[in-house]
């Protein structure tokens, strides 16, 4: 290996004595290949297999909590026990190459096509996504609510039960958690919304369900984490005001680990505090030492991965690129860098083993890629 690279291999404790082998994650991505009553295909678990000989972690693609928060056709279910196996299934492919693990957990809410909720989309009041033809979603009731954050913490419970390392709540890309903490989304008036302060409660009652069921099921150290975007471009939207007091308010609740999610780890704030800075090197200030932080975006190189590394971001997260080159880490660990691809050859689906459903999403939509030969 060559030695500018090393820290890249260095382990790294998530909390609770819990080591996690170097510092390369596999980012969460949907990639719309499970079978329609949920469960887990073999092309599904055949991708992630590959994918876990190299990094230290791997985050799945988001599972749904609730029967209405679905938020993909062909996404794998988390919300019964019946599942249990293909959960395990999925768990038992990714510890075996080395890797940690972690389920990533959510609920769709207004991004949730209709067509797979009967048409009864919901979310923290009734404001459709911009955009042509978005769907009005019915606002929740506060029973509702304390029925989804129950669901929470017994997805959790499965992840326990399925031999998951551990699970990321996803609060990001426009989700029911971000939902309920953007002015945009959450126009309530009880005490869910309105302020600052009240938009964040049920984020925090989802991480404090969470971090309830992990108490009381888990024997073994259990990783929580913590997935957000750190700003929305839409008015009224999250600003980098907003996103800083959400960190202070995860900060305090113990988690293992903070996930920003970017397109591009570099890329600078458009509102808020501190504009024209990168929104990484913020939400690392505001951090601190506090709970480790996963960075992600557009890292491509292994020069792109130590840069973001020397940052101070002990975490470094792939998203596309070990999609694209699954022998990224091995690549890097073998000094053998000039080799990794960076660009989806048309004619190498099998070679990658890529889900057919997946494959349809990149070669349809370019714009996802870096470039596609």
């Amino acid at each position: 290996m060559n030695s500018k690279y090393t820290p890249l291999f260095e382990s790294f404790n998530l909390g609770k004595k819990l080591e996690v082998k170097n510092r390369l994650v596999m980012a969460p991505m949907t990639n719309f290949s499970s079978n329609p009553d949920g469960t887990v295909t073999d092309a599904e678990v055949n991708y992630y297999e590959r994918r876990s000989k190299g990094v230290g972690m791997v985050i799945t693609a988001c599972t749904y909590v609730t029967a209405n928060g679905k938020g993909f056709h062909g996404e794998f279910g988390g919300d019964q026990d019946e599942l249990l196996p293909s959960l395990n299934r999925l768990a038992s492919a990714i510890k075996t190459e080395g890797a940690k693990a972690i389920l990533q957990i959510f609920h769709g809410g207004r991004e949730v096509p209709p067509e797979l909720v009967n048409g009864d989309v919901v979310s923290a009041s009734n404001i459709p996504s911009e955009g042509e033809g978005k769907a009005v979603p019915r606002p929740l009731s506060e029973k509702e609510i304390e029925s989804i954050i129950f669901d929470f913490g017994e997805t959790t419970r499965r992840a326990i039960e399925a031999g998951f390392d551990g699970v990321e709540i996803h609060g990001a890309n426009g989700y029911l958690l971000q939902q309920f903490f953007s002015p945009h989304s959450n126009r309530r008036e009880d005490k869910w919304g309105g302020s600052l302060e009240k938009r964040l409660t049920f984020p925090l009652a989802v991480v404090d369900e969470v971090k309830k069921a992990v108490a009381k099921h888990a024997k073994d150290p259990f990783i929580v984490g913590y997935r957000f975007s750190p700003e929305e471009p839409e008015t009224p939207g999250i600003t980098m005001d907003d996103t800083l007091a959400l960190i202070d308010g995860l900060v305090t609740k113990d988690l293992d680990y903070l996930h920003v999610s970017l397109m591009d780890f570099w890329s600078k704030a458009r509102r808020g505090t501190d504009v024209d800075r990168p929104r990484i090197e913020i939400i690392k200030e505001r951090i601190g030492d506090q709970v480790p932080l996963i960075g992600v975006g557009s890292i491509y190189t292994a020069d792109d991965a130590i840069k973001a590394l020397q940052s101070g971001v002990p975490l470094i997260a792939l998203g596309r690129e070990i999609i694209i080159d699954p022998e990224w880490v091995q690549k890097v660990e073998q000094g053998r860098e000039a080799e990794i691809v960076t660009k989806i050859n048309k004619e190498n689906q099998q070679q990658l083993d890529i889900p057919d459903p997946l494959w349809q999403a990149i070669i349809h939509s370019p714009g996802w890629f870096p470039g596609i030969e």
